[in-house]
């Protein structure tokens, strides 16, 4: 009998020479349903990108697959799950394959866009902002979930200063 991975809920938008990475949990419903990230409409996710000038105007969801020209890329902590954070089983993050991803294509900067992965991913994280751990020469960055869920934590200001951090001339990335 053979055994297959199940599919992926959302491809990843990987390839190396990237500037930017973001990493979320895991593909909402609305998401899942769409084949898109950061699909729901209360979802400040594509807003952000636009108001920080990471994008030069606001992409729908569907679009996703042209952040590559703008060397921003995709990717989730559970690519065989969807939901809610709080619906999704213990062994949902794959942490290990996030790290081969980003080993294999070595983004400048890989942006959680919450907490909750940051957490899954590096154990613990105090703040949001540019953390002092890297996976290998990709730097690490924290960011306010841009879900409508988690409002109430919502701040535009870490968005603008990633923003900031991947305009920065090369002779400024230490």
């Amino acid at each position: 009998m053979l055994h297959t991975m199940p599919q992926t809920i959302l491809p990843d938008l990987l390839q190396p020479g990237l500037t930017l990475v973001f990493c979320g949990t895991a593909a909402g419903r609305r998401s899942a349903a769409e084949g898109a990230y950061y699909a729901h409409p209360g979802n400040l996710f594509w807003r952000a990108l636009h108001e920080t000038g990471l994008t030069p105007h606001r992409f729908a969801p569907a679009e996703f697959r042209q952040l590559l020209t703008l060397g921003i890329g995709l990717t989730d902590l559970a690519k065989h799950h969807m939901g809610n954070d709080d619906e999704l089983p213990r062994d949902a993050f794959d942490v290990d394959a996030l790290r081969a991803r980003i080993a294999l294509h070595t983004p400048r900067v890989l942006a959680f866009t919450s907490k909750a992965a940051a957490r899954a991913a590096l154990g613990a994280v105090t703040g949001y902002g540019l953390q002092q751990e890297r996976f290998g020469e990709t730097r690490l960055f924290v960011l306010p979930s841009p879900s409508g869920q988690a409002r109430g934590h919502w701040s535009l200001t870490p968005w603008s200063e990633l923003a900031a951090l991947v305009r920065e001339p090369a002779q400024l990335r230490a």
